[in-house]
């Protein structure tokens, strides 16, 4: 933040830094006087704890005993000092306390005694007597009654001002519990506009009317036009949601609301409705300005019990959230913006016209859009001539923004690593494959030369069979090396072009190549390892979505049997059949799996002197790359080399090491098919994604 933006700071805003310099200090000083004054007053009551009251009739047998040394007259009392060598003790606990007293310290306990004042004619010839030393003091009333009364009220004022204060700090309310905690941010203080949004135009292109609303409410005013009162973002996680509500805010040039749901709810019943109160008060004296909640779905879920309805505190608060949504102005200038990845849960109440009138998709981004957002994020990292952010958006199909973020920012950090100036790309790609394929390489980890070479023939039977069929994509790389996240090794294939269909064809294709490394382990080794399980996982998804929801099946025809339940997360699909239909979708889903499976086998049988020698080249480099396999693959398949390469040749030829060679998105197999299911709205395949096959 730079020095104009700190001075656009508002200084009531709690999060100003002298606000904050200066709570410390106060806290301290009442603090301060309160402990001054009870050790004041403690100290006064243990100055005074041997002071102890006695008759007048033992004060006269003291003084005939010649045991009193002074007294002195005071208002309604006579206090009494006794001789040094005096023994006198008023009752047995006090000897006793004084025998125990000089045990402990070797020192006589000093003890002050006094008797009521009694009109007596015969004292002071007595006191005169005996030598007693005489004294007195003059008594004010009303002195000892003021001295009372501040005695009990100056630490009744400063508790109450130190209650006072802290309820202030923490927001009135039980402890401050019912108090919006929504930060404040002002045009420069996000310092985000659309410009760093990139990969998101449709979702810009929504807002900007809300932004150009703003700046001329006029212009829609006249002609009868109403501002929305809400709109929600709704999208996979790390697609910019909360960087576009920001940008929006940026835009407008007016104070933005921020709060997450979870923010509104505590263990106390109406402190999230109280909450709401709070926030809209506060934002129509700002007005024009942005509310944005985050995951609404905190405090928006259905009331019904299908979502977990029954909770009063968190329906309080959605009752209150719809009653403000309904009670602005939107002439004002007041928007809420909430985001969510989790629509499905919402209220309906919530998501009718007149509360968020409008719902923006901030889905993954294509092609054109990851371009868009790796030139965002590299804009600041110094790069050499030989990065192609093309090649990089190609190969990252369906990454977010936040992946591409991190990949750009593991590139240059690699490039430090190697004590280099500038990032190449070498170093994207490894970024690219330590986060989007499995981690880091795991150079401690040992493999039998047993274990390699079952992996070795695992993971060529994978290219090779989606080398033999159609409909298939090119190998891209094929690696023996462990990894951190768990594979013993991995078959990457890309995409020429982004798809955003899948034939019936395709998804057999992919299926029989996913079963190749199981059919090429018992084709070689007449046995079978758990290295297939992310495969069968795989292929069991994309079959039972064949059935269920694609229409792919001869036996159910174009029945819907599944439906998504939560799109933008896991993206699996529930069933919505008979326990018999179910039953019989397993016998249907096996059947496909096994002819695929079979198929694997009959191609890699016909071709096994081609598994024999890829594998063999594979143990030995342990990591190959798309293209010398493809080359070894035509040479023993006497294919002429094409005279066009394709476009993952072309992209091959941006790494300068085989090793590094990546250029597809790696996707956890068992998550693959299930990230690219649509909803039901949707497409119904699209392919944007690799299809990676891994060993663990």
């Amino acid at each position: 933040m730079n020095d104009n933006q700190q001075d656009q700071r508002d200084p009531k805003d709690p999060g100003n830094n002298g606000g904050k310099m200066r709570q410390p200090f106060f806290i301290f000083l009442i603090l301060s006087l309160v402990a001054l004054f009870i050790t004041s007053l403690i100290y006064s009551r243990v100055g005074n704890s041997n002071t102890q009251e006695i008759t007048y009739s033992q004060f006269l047998t003291l003084v005939n005993e010649d045991q009193v040394e002074s007294v002195v007259f005071s208002g309604d009392r006579i206090q009494i000092t006794l001789t040094e060598d005096s023994d006198f003790a008023a009752s047995e606990e006090e000897q006793q306390a004084a025998d125990y007293y000089y045990q402990a310290t070797g020192q006589r306990m000093e003890t002050t005694y006094y008797t009521a004042y009694i009109n007596d004619e015969d004292l002071l010839p007595l006191l005169k007597e005996h030598e007693v030393e005489i004294d007195g003091e003059t008594s004010d009333s009303t002195a000892m009654i003021i001295y009372n009364i501040l005695s009990f009220a100056i630490p009744l004022i400063l508790f109450f001002v130190l209650i006072s204060y802290v309820m202030r700090r923490m927001g009135g309310g039980a402890m401050g519990v019912g108090k919006s905690n929504a930060k404040v941010y002002v045009e420069k203080s996000t310092g985000v506009t659309f410009k760093d949004v990139a990969g998101q135009d449709e979702a810009k292109e929504s807002l900007q009317e809300v932004v150009d609303f703003l700046h001329n409410p006029r212009k829609y005013t006249q002609i009868g036009a109403k501002l929305p009162k809400g709109a929600l973002l709704v999208g996979p996680p790390g697609t910019g949601k909360t960087l576009l509500a920001k940008a929006v805010a940026g835009e407008a040039g007016v104070p933005f609301f921020s709060l997450a749901g979870s923010d509104f709810v505590e263990m106390f019943v109406g402190v999230g409705a109280s909450r709401v109160r709070d926030l809209f008060k506060e934002a129509q004296k700002q007005a024009p300005c942005i509310i944005f909640i985050d995951e609404i779905d905190a405090i928006g879920k259905s009331r019904d019990s299908r979502y977990g309805g029954g909770n009063d505190e968190r329906e309080q608060t959605l009752n209150q959230l719809l009653a403000e949504m309904d009670g602005f102005d939107t002439s004002k200038g007041l928007l809420v913006l909430a985001a969510t990845n989790r629509p499905e849960v919402l209220d309906k109440a919530l998501l009718r016209p007149g509360r968020f009138d409008r719902r923006i998709i901030v889905d993954r981004p294509d092609m054109k859009g990851r371009l868009e957002t790796l030139k965002v994020h590299s804009k600041d990292v110094a790069m050499d001539e030989s990065v192609d952010l093309q090649a990089l958006a190609l190969a990252s199909a369906g990454l977010v923004g936040s992946d591409l973020a991190n990949i750009i920012n593991e590139a240059a950090i690699n490039a430090v690593k190697h004590n280099r100036k500038f990032v190449n790309q070498n170093d994207l790609f490894e970024a690219f494959e330590l986060v989007a394929v499995g981690g880091k390489e795991k150079k401690d980890r040992i493999m039998s030369d047993k274990e390699r070479k079952i992996v070795s023939y695992h993971e060529v039977g994978h290219a090779l069979v989606s080398a033999l069929q159609k409909n298939t994509e090119p190998v891209q790389k094929i690696t023996i090396v462990p990894r951190t996240m768990g594979a013993l090794g991995y078959t990457l294939q890309t995409p020429e072009e982004e798809k955003y269909l899948e034939t019936k064809d395709e998804l057999i294709a992919r299926i029989t190549t996913y079963m190749a490394g199981r059919a090429a382990e018992e084709i070689v080794f007449e046995s079978y390892t758990s290295g297939a399980a992310n495969d069968i996982e795989s292929a069991t998804n994309i079959a039972r979505n064949m059935v269920t929801r694609f229409g792919m099946s001869d036996k159910f025809g174009m029945m819907g049997l599944a439906s998504v339940e939560n799109q933008y997360l896991d993206g699996r699909a529930a069933l919505t059949c008979g326990e018999k239909t179910a039953s019989e979708i397993d016998d249907e889903v096996l059947s496909i799996i096994s002819s695929c499976y079979d198929e694997a086998k009959r191609l890699l049988a016909e071709n096994r002197e081609i598994l024999d020698k890829i594998s063999d080249y594979l143990y030995e480099h342990e990591t190959i790359t798309g293209k010398e396999f493809m080359k070894i693959f035509r040479e023993l398949k006497g294919i002429p080399e094409p005279d066009t390469p394709s476009e993952s040749e072309r992209l091959q030829g941006h790494t300068a090491r085989p090793e590094q060679t990546v250029t597809t998105v790696p996707q956890q197999t068992q998550a693959a098919p299930a990230q690219q299911e649509p909803s039901q709205d949707q497409q119904p395949a699209p392919q944007t994604e690799s299809q990676p096959t891994e060993v663990e």
